[in-house]
């Protein structure tokens, strides 16, 4: 019968108390997913979520639109194969039809992420050491749209 002698302000208090915790269980049992802690802390459905987003890169077809030069120069020289946004970034379609939309220039980084020497790469893959190979700047001496090009 203590808990009837209770104060009234600590009655309420504790009352107040339990309300919350109730409804912080009651809503983490709702609105957690099921597929939580499936994996560690993680959801166990975001990766199959996440692979049925649709793509929204513009693509090599999109920059023929606005760059058809480009392209036509690009289909003749080693790079043929390569989209557009693996060396100049990620672009959208929508941003790709903005007129003040500038195309990112490639850095040496760039290059030598494809093109510094790797044992794990093909044989038939060229590659370069930095230290025998590398001027300051690749542009010196080669196009990005057609490699084997002398500028």
């Amino acid at each position: 019968m203590r808990f009837l002698t209770m104060p009234p302000q600590i009655f309420r208090l504790v009352l107040l108390i339990f309300a919350i915790v109730v409804s912080y269980l009651v809503a983490r049992t709702l609105l957690t997913p099921g597929s939580f802690r499936e994996y560690g802390f993680y959801r166990g459905a975001a990766l199959v979520e996440l692979a049925q987003h649709e793509p929204v890169f513009a693509g090599k077809q999109a920059c023929g639109v606005r760059y058809p030069d480009i392209l036509k120069t690009l289909a003749k020289g080693g790079h043929k194969t390569l989209s557009c946004e693996g060396c100049h970034g990620v672009v959208s379609k929508d941003q790709l039809d903005q007129a003040d939309r500038k195309m990112v220039k490639p850095t040496d980084q760039v290059c030598l992420r494809c093109h510094e020497a790797n044992p794990s790469r093909p044989a038939w893959f060229r590659q370069i050491d930095v230290t025998e190979h590398f001027a300051e700047n690749c542009l010196e001496c080669h196009l990005p749209h057609e490699p084997n090009e002398v500028p």
